[in-house]
């Protein structure tokens, strides 16, 4: 008999053991898997979050809160500022473009964005749309990839806003509201008296994927805001304005110039992005510890696995040593049933976890606007992959190396 028939058959043979220990070894390798996943599609979705736009300007408050809303649509803005701040910023020789942002409106629970066009030009490189043209009239809006997917939006449809930031709602819901027609919108607005059923949207493009938060944002010209509230002219504000530095000495003179004047405060987007980072890297702290003990627990699963077998098999250990088989053969033995069932629990662990993220790529993706990649593999799979052979090679050894050391005929007096 093969030594892998002979392993195999061992393994089938105490069917429930192993089971129990390719779960063990299955869930704390897809943890992990999960947790990879998890912190690169973070790292990476807020490195490329905000594009080339080093500085924001907006109302003082924390900068942290500026950024995120800013940029990811998340939380609320800190207030508004003059609309003069814009043309300030674009007077600047140090700046090499600058927008404003208005916001405060959704739908849905979708922010709706109020933005120059040129910014997705400047940020994107002047990327085709998926559907339609860019809007050129107030009222026109571009909607995102992800917008559009889940309310079922079409080039020319038309709705109405609400007022406020709306984070927490049901998608899902929202989108089978959309399918029932705009007359049972219209009676929600009347009775919650926060929708805009006056000022109506009309979709005239729809983005590409881009997988930013702008796949999960309605966008639209800046002076909806002024229209849907009927501002005058003096009384126009915007929420904030997204700066492109010539240099990076440009920003930190514009940062001088604006930061704390009249209720202003400027920001750099890549501090206030690495300030969310380190406390991501924080909570990941906490997740390693958890995983380190899911680990040592799966280690001492192998290891009771294969005592308990070798505790079943000394007499079977014995014939094979009488039959001629040498101490390396039954020392390999051992070994390779402690490697296969770990391989067999690492597959099963690599397949769930990649399998949980695909699983909540859309729930992390409308919550935070993160992208995670669920097929992706990266170096710290290698890591993953030698890190659970060799605990199943280290956890086969002392329970080989017993049975490699016994006389045959002391093998059936155990």
């Amino acid at each position: 008999m093969s030594l892998f028939r002979l392993t195999l058959r061992n393994v089938l043979h105490r069917r429930f053991l192993s089971l129990l220990t390719v779960c063990a070894v299955a869930i704390t390798v897809a943890f992990i898997v999960l947790l990879v996943l998890s912190r690169q599609s973070v790292e990476q979705g807020a490195k490329k979050g905000y594009g080339p736009f080093d500085l924001v300007i907006g109302a003082a408050g924390s900068e942290t809160q500026l950024v995120l809303n800013t940029f990811y649509h998340i939380g609320a803005p800190t207030g508004n500022i003059p609309l003069t701040v814009l043309d300030e910023a674009r007077q600047d020789p140090s700046v090499e473009a600058a927008f404003a942002m208005t916001t405060g409106d959704n739908y849905k629970g979708y922010p709706i964005v109020g933005i120059d066009s040129g910014y997705f030009f400047t940020r994107y490189g002047g990327s085709r749309l998926q559907e339609g043209k860019m809007y050129t009239h107030t009222g026109d809006t571009i909607i995102g990839s992800y917008v559009a997917q889940s309310l079922g939006l079409k080039v020319g449809d038309t709705f109405a806003g609400a007022h406020g930031l709306v984070q927490g709602e049901d998608h899902e819901s929202a989108a089978a509201e959309h399918e029932e027609g705009h007359e049972e919108e219209h009676e929600a607005g009347e009775s919650g008296g926060h929708a805009h059923e006056d000022f109506r949207y009309r979709v005239a493009g729809i983005l590409p994927e881009l997988h930013t938060p702008d796949d999960r944002a309605v966008f639209t010209t800046v002076d909806y805001a002024w229209a849907v509230h009927g501002l005058a002219p003096e009384e126009r504000e915007i929420t904030a304005v997204l700066v492109k530095p010539a240099s990076l000495l440009g920003a930190h003179d514009l940062k001088q110039a604006f930061d704390g004047s009249s209720g202003v405060q400027a920001a750099y987007t890549s501090k206030a992005v690495s300030e969310v980072l380190n406390a991501v890297d924080q909570g990941s702290r906490l997740l390693g510890m958890l995983t380190a003990i899911c680990v040592l627990l799966a280690a001492i699963a192998i290891l009771l696995s294969l005592v308990a077998a070798a505790s079943e098999r000394t007499k079977d250990v014995g014939i094979l040593r009488l039959l001629g088989k040498s101490r390396a053969y039954v020392w390999l033995s051992l070994t390779t049933e402690g490697l296969l069932v770990t391989t067999t629990g690492l597959i099963v662990g690599l397949v769930i976890g990649h399998l949980g993220a695909y699983l909540l790529k859309d729930m992390l993706f409308s919550q935070a606007g993160i992208q995670i990649e669920p097929y992706h593999w990266t170096p710290e799979h290698g890591l993953i992959v030698l890190g659970a052979l060799a605990i199943g090679l280290l956890s086969s050894l002392g329970p080989a190396f017993r049975m490699y050391r016994m006389h045959p005929l002391a093998l059936f007096k155990s």
